[in-house]
């Protein structure tokens, strides 16, 4: 039995999105799960996978629907910020991947669009959620790392099978990977614009330049 409070979700984009189909199935407060790609091959191939009946080509139909609670934004990433402003706009609760924004005013947007909401908005970090994080996690909750007093992070990733574009992304799209777990390990935040600054300017950076 499904709690009162349970959402019904929409998952777009089916690509490496298609991982979250069966989380979000067995999420006891998931009421329903709506599946969502423009490649209808894709979609009916995930859809006929996992058993999932509800399923539309285009996200303005989600954003129509006003039995949809919340929607999850896997799509490429010059698409986040519109998606994500479109979503929230729609009166929707919205959790995005990696990376939020390339832009400074991105992110600024996409703040005050979820302020004038009222929704939820998540920025999809899914390292903090890996098995090696939660290792060292447990050890400093122990005590047993003792006071931290210095951090430094590295994301390392296994690109084969991935789409050959990813190949000439800037470098630090994902910095997140390597900074999230290193905040939530210390219960900090980065507290000056100026870092923000600093990743947007690692992200345009390019080794042949």
């Amino acid at each position: 039995m499904k709690p009162e409070t349970a959402l019904n979700v929409a998952l777009v984009g089916l690509g490496f999105g298609a991982e979250f189909i069966p989380l979000y199935l067995h999420h006891p407060e998931v009421a329903s799960l709506t599946l969502c790609d423009s490649n209808e091959d894709k979609l009916a191939m995930q859809g006929d996978r996992y058993e999932v009946h509800r399923r539309c080509p285009h996200l303005e139909e989600i954003l129509a629907d006003e039995s949809i609670d919340a929607v999850h934004l896997v799509t490429p990433i010059p698409l986040h910020v519109e998606q994500t402003l479109a979503v929230l706009a729609a009166g929707k609760h919205c959790t995005c991947t990696v990376p939020m924004a390339t832009s400074l005013d991105g992110l600024r947007a996409i703040i005050a669009a979820q302020q004038r909401s009222g929704k939820n908005y998540m920025m999809m970090e899914t390292a903090v959620y890996c098995r090696e994080f939660l290792f060292a996690k447990e050890l400093v909750e122990q005590g047993v790392i003792g006071k931290l007093q210095f951090l430094r992070g590295a994301h390392y990733q296994d690109m084969e099978g991935w789409p050959p574009y990813w190949a000439g992304l800037p470098p630090f799209w994902y910095g997140t990977h390597a900074l999230a777990p290193l905040f939530a390990l210390a219960d900090a935040r980065a507290e000056k614009e100026g870092v923000l600054e600093l990743l947007l300017l690692l992200r345009r950076w390019r080794p042949d330049q």
